[in-house]
């Protein structure tokens, strides 16, 4: 194995580590801001607005990532009004895959989190005289985040990974610096290990917050000793 090829690439990859970066994290931040509003419609009685999010839902969690991206970033070339916009930039056209994508995930997090809350709770609120919007303000999305954090988590873990087929569509970040340093050196083995070195650090970090983040969020939910 020639470390060389490692170190002397390490500032392509440093590059690479701040775009998957601001880019995962930016398409989780509005992803996050799509998935409330969708998680709450997704467990309305009225099928006018249930509907809708649940095709939205059902084709980007059944569609791989890759076959989104490819339908926004070559998909969308065909079209005149597209030309000269954002839409021909290939990080935007991931940035927007992504949020899509995670935003329909999440918002299937939220729905279950939200019927899974105890009756009680509504029903106190109910007795308390609180509003619709005071109720999800005040009770039923606070514990919903609470509850769905074990299982956002692995989400943002699983977009972090799934981001790394933006370096297919020309975007630098740490795959498209891998197969940059690989179509320069020759050296597929260096240039992706180096590659999963990096992801492996920012998944262990992320890991770490959001362990630290369920003990303070979930810590009413152990028992006393």
């Amino acid at each position: 194995m020639d470390f060389s090829v490692m170190l002397d690439s390490l500032p392509l990859y440093v590059e690479g580590l701040w775009t998957t970066f601001w880019l995962v994290g930016l398409a989780l931040i509005i992803g996050l801001i799509i998935a409330v509003p969708a998680g709450i419609a997704r467990t309305s009685s009225n099928a006018f607005i249930n509907f809708p999010v649940w095709c939205y839902s059902y084709f980007f969690r059944g569609t791989p990532l890759l076959v989104q991206l490819y339908l926004i970033y070559y998909g969308s070339s065909q079209f005149m009004e597209v030309r000269g916009t954002l839409w021909e930039h290939a990080w935007f056209c991931a940035l927007f895959a992504f949020v899509l994508n995670t935003g329909a995930y999440t918002a299937e997090i939220f729905a279950g989190a939200i019927k899974g809350l105890d009756k009680g709770e509504i029903e106190a609120s109910k007795a308390y005289g609180m509003s619709v919007g005071k109720m999800y303000r005040r009770i039923i999305l606070p514990s919903a985040f609470r509850r769905a954090l074990p299982a956002y988590s692995n989400e943002v873990i699983f977009m972090l990974h799934g981001s790394a087929v933006a370096g297919i569509v020309t975007v630098m970040d740490i795959t498209g610096v891998a197969r940059l340093v690989n179509s320069r050196t020759y050296a597929p083995f260096e240039a992706f290990l180096t590659a999963g070195i990096f992801y492996m650090i920012l998944s262990m970090s992320m890991i770490y917050l959001f362990k630290v983040l369920e003990k303070r969020m979930l810590a009413y939910a152990r028992p006393i000793s």
